[in-house]
């Protein structure tokens, strides 16, 4: 068996392009499907997927750390969240190849199940983007929750720090906690709220948020500093009761290992997309195993990201929660075909050979690529803010 062709599919999602991959072999019928979606980035990947091409092509599919080995490897700059990104989408479809060739679901091929169900949790609106990024009504905030909890769901995620100075003062925090205390109201206390600072804050601003936050019990609080920025992240690790998680932004096992060895977070949050693939992640979620830390994947993404991911959770003994974006676009089920339904929250183990999705190409095509520029926030004096 040898890979003849590597190609991408990519679909505009509103705030996102979706990039997919397809691996195509000289066996008929026989392909694997991965998704290499970057925020913002979308040429550069596809670029990339066409760089690593032909690192793969005429080679066996199935020798996936070989394969995995040579694309990391053989190009002389390694690495950058481009390349890791366009070398997760192969990987993806790599392992998505090898396990409909065993006939067998991908979380068999990942070493089988580790539990019986997994635990998802929602975004304010259903990942609707105007509803997760734009909206920070207090009242918003307790209906969402509340429409989350009545969906099943029992935990959300919230942005409840907007905008913010590296020094902000009393009204940002104060918002900070009339959003937390909505979103508190809605989702009752036996709810789990995630609470994301997105890296908008310095460590001594996202100290001063999570002392506002604490009464509402987070379940975590994500990304308080910019990920390069280990230091102020064990710095605000160890100034609140809080598990911090952190990790989105990271590409490779050895960018974890400061965070773990300084203790700065409880929960790791690779990108199945942008970490290496599967490949990359088993390799990070047993480095932090070591180590003690949970995983929670992070996932904004498309549909064959979801399912990943989803299959990864199954495999992994120390997986704490997935992330999902389940109403982002309305048209989700018209581009790909066979995610698992989310029941009570959770979600039962696919049953169907590789990942267990299809792409409707003609209905992608109806979707093509849109400029998507990145969000530009300024701060009230005109200096470039992170969102």
């Amino acid at each position: 068996m040898k890979i003849t062709a590597v190609k991408t599919v990519v679909v505009n999602a509103k705030l996102r392009n979706w990039i997919f991959v397809r691996v195509e072999t000289d066996v008929a019928g026989l392909n694997g499907l991965g998704e290499a979606t970057l925020e913002f980035q979308t040429r550069a990947v596809v670029g990339a997927i066409e760089d690593l091409a032909p690192l793969v092509l005429g080679q066996d599919p199935r020798r996936i750390e070989h394969l995995w080995q040579a694309m990391y490897r053989y190009p002389f700059f390694k690495g950058g969240v481009v390349t890791m990104s366009a070398l997760s989408g192969i990987d993806q479809a790599l392992h998505d190849l090898k396990a409909k060739d065993l006939g067998v679901p991908l979380w068999q091929l990942l070493g089988g199940l580790s539990r019986d169900r997994l635990r998802m949790y929602d975004h304010l609106g259903g990942g609707d983007s105007t509803s997760v990024y734009d909206d920070a009504a207090a009242s918003s905030f307790a209906e969402k929750a509340a429409r989350s909890r009545a969906d099943g769901f029992s935990a959300v995620k919230i942005l409840a720090v907007g905008k913010t100075a590296p020094l902000d003062g009393l009204a940002a925090l104060r918002s900070a906690e009339r959003l937390m205390a909505a979103a508190r109201e809605g989702a009752g206390e036996a709810m789990d709220i995630m609470v994301d600072l997105h890296g908008r804050t310095s460590a001594a601003m996202a100290i001063q948020y999570a002392r506002v936050l604490e009464p509402y019990r987070p379940f975590f609080l994500e990304e308080p500093c910019q990920p390069e920025d280990v230091e102020g992240i064990a710095r605000v690790a160890r100034a609140t009761p809080i598990p911090i998680a952190s990790g989105e932004r990271l590409t490779h096992r050895r960018e974890f290992l400061p965070l773990l060895q300084s203790q700065a977070i409880a929960v790791a949050q690779p990108d199945v997309c942008h970490a290496g693939g599967l490949t990359e992640v088993r390799r990070i979620a047993a480095l932090c195993d070591a180590f003690g830390v949970s995983m929670a994947p992070h996932n904004p993404l498309g549909p064959i990201a979801t399912m990943v991911n989803i299959h990864l959770g199954f495999a992994l003994p120390n997986f704490l929660i997935q992330e999902v974006m389940r109403a982002d676009v309305p048209w989700r089920d018209e581009i790909v075909a066979g995610v698992t339904p989310i029941v009570g929250g959770y979600v039962e183990p696919s049953q169907a050979p590789g990942i267990g999705v299809e792409i409707d190409f003609a209905a992608a095509a109806r979707r093509p690529y849109v400029e998507a520029p990145p969000i530009q926030w300024r701060h009230h004096d005109g200096a470039v803010a992170d969102w």
